[in-house]
């Protein structure tokens, strides 16, 4: 088993019903009643809509002093009170992935300020980000973004998102879903 891949998977059931789904560039996923998230080599379930799937990797464009920051601040995923959630898988476009990693980095933090953005809504929004382009380029997205939050925080996540999607790093992706979620009844 690879604890570091994970398994989205949109179907009619699943641990997280789908309360939104807005797709902000490019096509939408078809549309599905609730999302699961695998861990590791879990067979999906049969009939599913969509299989998105990433694996947790080495952090990028972070600095030391930031990577310090962010482990001092970051909450973990599964607080009782999050009982909110979003998946955002997103693709950047070929010109992005053409740039050399330097040149990544100064869009990523210098120019478009992602970490800084991100660190004002710790610890109140706990997420983790999943890499598809580390298992293949044919995954339909590079990134699947995990996040929760708790009902009080809606407001800051979307603030977060505004913020994220008004930078300069937001003029390469090509491809973004926003898939809103809540716990489903036990």
């Amino acid at each position: 088993m690879n604890p570091r891949l994970f398994c989205f998977t949109g179907s009619d059931t699943g641990a997280w019903r789908v309360t939104a789904t807005n797709t902000i560039f490019g096509d939408p996923l078809p549309a599905v009643k609730a999302v699961d998230m695998l861990a590791g080599n879990q067979t999906p379930p049969a009939g599913a809509a969509w299989l998105l799937r990433g694996v947790t990797s080495n952090d990028r464009y972070v600095q030391y002093s930031e990577k310090a920051r962010l482990l001092t601040r970051q909450p973990v995923l599964g607080r009782s009170e999050a009982t909110l959630a979003a998946l955002i898988p997103i693709r950047k476009s070929n010109a992005w992935w053409t740039l050399t990693q330097d040149e990544r980095r100064q869009i990523f933090e210098e120019d478009s300020a992602h970490i800084k953005i991100g660190m004002k809504y710790l610890p109140e929004i706990a997420r983790r980000l999943h890499h598809c382009r580390d298992l293949t380029t044919a995954e339909p997205f590079d990134f699947l973004t995990w996040f929760e939050f708790a009902p009080a925080h809606v407001a800051a996540f979307d603030d977060l998102l505004a913020e994220l999607r008004d930078s300069r790093e937001w003029r390469y992706v090509e491809r973004e879903c926003d898939i809103r979620l809540e716990q489903a009844e036990a």
